[in-house]
């Protein structure tokens, strides 16, 4: 069909919305409550348009286009209308601008820039709704809340529904639910869909700036397998581009004391989960499927709502835990410092990663072995903050002693990462206990068959003459499907993201289908770069510290951790 849009003509297929065809071709309609992966709500009302022959103005975002539609974008009641929605927009947002994460890309702010809007034209009227925090990880500030009900959604299609929308009218709130067997599970994709940071991360920048100011204390940076590929996005980078470089150059810019790559740690959960199937495969007697834990959301949906499941978790930690751990312990023995004077960093795309630092048993020497976790949103804040562009950045590497692990670290952050990791170790382990001569058994590399973005993901796999079935969820929201059919399998990976870390709820936003796949594509190709290291067990470092480990009786302290239920 032929529409029009100020007066030019433009070709658009049957369902699109007005929103489609203008965005396809570079038309300005501003919008904010508009996510590609959620329905159509059109609460902002900032996208109106003006039909030709049509009354009322219509919402962009949810009118289908119809053959012969003459659109027109910012005509005067365009103007009118949109201006008076901003503002009041406005007085149902407290700014609390300083301390946002979203400040230096705020969409809201924008649109009163480009429109000239005055933002206290109408008094806030939410300035006694409360702030939800959940645990140490998430928070939804009502102070802040445009009414979208985007989070509601997200958490819903995640299959937790632990938001609501509640009263009518002005008076509608969002707020958790009291039910008794509900409860969060840190995973943040509630504010992955906030587009005003009314949901978001509970943030720890201000504690690293102090930290960094503390002239007592060794502040180490490390960051994890997907912040490279996703970063650079807040900077203008294309998605999936690697900056991993470039971030090492950033911390340092930033003060840190030693600069370290999670892929390292990785690296570490790679070997012990892979020994740890290998130990179950082997005994008769072993809890089946063998499940990851190295997403706290998980393990955190795993502790409430299946407890039962406990003991098919693997007990091996996750990487920035292990690598953590190395920090701390290997790290801290070769420079002669005392771990008490160090203070560890994460750098993750999750916002749970906040909850499991602080878990009580993922200790060393009594302190914490994660002092302080940044989402890669905070990170990008910092910079920006600190006026550091990332972009223009040169290349730099990480610390010595550790490395930026081997290509089955870097597919970490992708759903199938984790499983593939492991089975390429699992592989040659097996081929090992098995003392087979055949050289054709330990040298299967990929496993494409776990990869990509669909919800649930199967295989069998030979290890060393055994089959082995696997799977991947990819989404918390597919794990219930597979709970009838879950003795079927030896090994589940569970990601609570859609997308695995690559979809995390502390990523830059926007994060959609389209952008997780963009991401998913560098991580794939940081993998095929490393040619001479693409399996975990071939990462010299990370084998002398393993068997360090064990040779010193530490593996109990740094490679292995546990679960327990949580009330309902």
């Amino acid at each position: 069909m032929i529409i029009k849009i100020n007066n030019k003509k433009y070709s658009a297929a049957k369902g699109q919305t007005i929103l489609d065809v203008a965005r396809e071709h570079g038309i300005k309609i501003p919008s904010l409550c508009h996510h590609p992966d959620l329905d159509v709500r059109a609460s902002c009302r900032i996208c109106v348009v003006e039909i030709t022959g049509r009354q009322k103005l219509a919402t962009a975002c949810s009118t289908e286009l119809e053959g012969g539609m003459e659109i027109y974008t910012d005509s005067a009641r365009v103007q009118k209308s949109r201006n008076l929605n901003i503002e009041l927009i406005f007085a149902s947002h407290v700014e609390k601008c300083s301390s946002c994460t979203l400040r230096f890309n705020c969409d809201l702010l924008e649109l009163a820039r480009e429109y000239g809007i005055k933002i206290t034209r109408f008094p806030d009227r939410k300035v006694k709704r409360k702030t939800y925090k959940f645990a140490n990880a998430v928070e939804i500030d009502g102070t802040q809340c445009i009414d979208c009900g985007n989070c509601v959604e997200a958490c819903h299609n995640q299959g937790i529904d632990f938001l609501k929308i509640s009263g009518h009218g002005h008076e509608q709130e969002i707020q958790p639910v009291k039910a008794k067997g509900s409860a969060c599970i840190y995973c943040g994709q509630c504010a992955n869909a906030c587009p005003v940071a009314a949901a978001q991360e509970q943030g720890e920048w201000q504690n690293v700036e102090a930290a960094l100011k503390n002239k007592k204390k060794i502040v180490v940076a490390q960051f994890a397998p997907s912040i490279r590929v996703s970063l650079g996005e807040e900077f203008g980078l294309p998605y999936g581009y690697n900056c991993a470089k470039k971030i090492n150059t950033a911390l340092k810019e930033l003060g840190f004391n030693y600069i370290f790559d999670v892929n390292f740690g990785a690296d570490i959960t790679t070997m012990t989960e892979a020994e740890e199937l290998m130990a179950r495969i082997n005994d008769k007697k072993a809890v089946f499927p063998m499940t990851t834990s190295c997403c706290p959301a998980w393990v955190a949906y795993a502790e409430f709502y299946h407890p039962e499941l406990l003991p098919n978790l693997t007990t091996a930690r996750s990487p920035h835990i292990h690598s953590a751990g190395a920090i701390k312990s290997y790290f801290a023995k070769q420079k002669g410092i005392n771990p008490k004077n160090i203070e560890v960093v994460s750098i993750v795309p999750c916002t749970s990663k906040k909850y499991e630092a602080a878990r009580p048993e993922l200790t060393y020497k009594g302190k914490p072995l994660v002092d302080h976790v940044l989402t890669t949103r905070e990170l990008a804040f910092i910079l920006k903050k600190n006026k550091i562009d990332l972009a223009k950045l040169p290349e730099s590497e990480v610390d010595p002693i550790f490395n930026d692990g081997s290509g089955a670290a870097a597919i970490y952050g992708a759903s199938g990462g984790v499983m593939e990791s492991a089975l390429r170790t699992a592989v040659s382990l097996a081929c090992a206990q098995k003392k087979t001569k055949n050289k054709l058994c330990a040298s299967r590399l990929e496993f494409k068959e776990v990869r990509g973005l669909k919800g649930f993901k199967e295989a069998t796999v030979d290890l060393a003459g055994k089959k082995v079935r696997v799977g991947v969820v990819n989404g918390i929201a597919h794990f219930e499907a597979l709970l009838p059919k879950l003795h079927k399998y030896h090994y589940i990976e569970v990601m609570a993201c859609p997308g695995g870390c690559l979809g995390g709820g502390g990523q830059p936003l926007p994060t959609t289908n389209a952008i997780r796949q963009k991401r998913l594509e560098g991580m794939y190709a940081i993998d095929k770069g490393k040619t001479k290291m693409r399996r975990a067990h071939e990462n010299q470092p990370m084998v002398e510290y393993y068997q360090w480990v064990k040779n010193n009786k530490l593996a109990s302290k740094l490679l292995h951790t546990k679960f327990k239920a949580t009330n309902k």
